[in-house]
């Protein structure tokens, strides 16, 4: 082999070792978002996490540097993971499209109660990192539902008050929906819509630069 072909060889190794690399710590998150779903932050220590996953701690460590990492590369993953599910369906219609959004925001809350908790909740205590990504993943909420309302992300001030206290409710109906279990999931979407509706009405009223948009648009 000559020298080009070595060096040719080289970034190929590599590309598979990233490849290796970022497919074990997927494979460690996943396993990770199993156990704090079953198991309290405090009551896992870096021994537990080691052995549920077959691994040696020294690799977890490699990875995250400690539990805390750990723990908020979890919350990342779930808050990349539910912002990706509500965020979809673009080419839809608005309405179908907020539909879409509600709908796939309840069902990961309902799939992944406890990632779930732990954004809304802002995780272990106050944790000023678990808050800021619940701030970033109502942000680009925000943002999904302003542009399925309005057809743009940035709206007057009015607007984002009303929406960020729509969300709140969402929040708020959401973790009373998963302690209860009821009523259906189909029944809550179609009530957090209708509370929509009746928010976009309320800015059109207080500012008519954002009209609600109309039923079947």
């Amino acid at each position: 082999m000559n020298n080009s072909q070595q060096r040719g060889a080289a970034p190929a190794r590599t590309a598979r070792g990233g490849e290796r690399s970022r497919a074990r710590r997927a494979e460690l998150i996943a396993i990770g978002r199993k156990l704090f779903a079953d198991t309290s932050y405090d009551a896992l220590s870096m021994d537990d996490i080691a052995r549920h996953a077959g691994v040696a701690k020294g690799l977890i460590y490699y990875y995250f540097a400690n539990k805390r990492g750990y723990y908020l590369a979890i919350i990342e993953d779930a808050v990349t993971e539910l912002v990706a599910r509500a965020d979809g369906g673009r080419e839809l219609p608005r309405t179908e499209r907020v539909q879409r959004t509600v709908d796939g925001y309840l069902r990961y809350a309902q799939h992944h109660q406890a990632a779930y908790r732990a954004i809304v909740a802002g995780g272990v205590g106050f944790d000023a990192e678990v808050h800021a990504l619940r701030d970033g993943v109502r942000e680009r909420l925000l943002g999904s539902i302003a542009e399925g309302a309005y057809g743009r992300r940035d709206i007057p001030p009015v607007a984002r008050t009303a929406l960020i206290g729509w969300m709140s409710c969402v929040e708020g109906a959401t973790l009373d929906w998963l302690g209860r279990g009821e009523p259906a999931r189909e029944t809550v979407v179609a009530l957090l819509v209708r509370l929509l509706r009746e928010t976009l009405r309320a800015v059109e009223d207080f500012d008519p630069s954002c009209p609600a948009p109309p039923p079947d648009a």
